[in-house]
């Protein structure tokens, strides 16, 4: 295992991201539709924050039973981007290494590290999960 590689080398490229100023049930809808579980803010390019599923399911238990239009309706009308997401989540540098995210995901309090350049510009993302396909093809 090479404790030096960088973080580069497991993150997602193809980062799914919202806008800040969007509407909370576009995020909602893009994780249901790309099965993802953590959605990376934008301002811009530059990252702002972070919703988890999690975020989103604390939002969505008062409307059990609902159709997805009226869960949609419901937490536009009460929720926004901003209100709901981490704001200024811990992120990885570009240059960070493997061991680092390890250090950080192995604490258990969240799942996925944006991964940004030095200007805060979002370009990757790392889970639990990429951590662990790294490790599973190390052994």
């Amino acid at each position: 295992m090479r404790k030096n590689e960088t973080i580069t080398h497991i993150m997602s490229r193809e980062v799914e991201s919202i806008q800040e100023g969007q509407k909370l049930s576009e995020v909602r809808q893009l994780m249901a539709e790309k099965s993802i579980h953590h959605v990376p803010i934008v301002n811009g390019k530059k990252l702002s924050g972070i919703v988890s599923f999690t975020d989103m399911m604390k939002l969505t238990l008062v409307t059990h039973g609902a159709s997805e239009q009226t869960i949609d309706a419901i937490i536009d009308q009460q929720f926004s981007i901003k209100g709901v997401m981490t704001e200024s989540p811990i992120a990885l540098k570009e240059s960070d290494n493997i061991r680092h995210a390890a250090k950080i995901l192995s604490k258990g309090d969240f799942h996925s590290l944006p991964v940004v350049t030095e200007s805060n510009k979002l370009v990757g993302i790392v889970t639990s999960t990429d951590l662990i396909r790294y490790l599973n093809d190390q052994y």
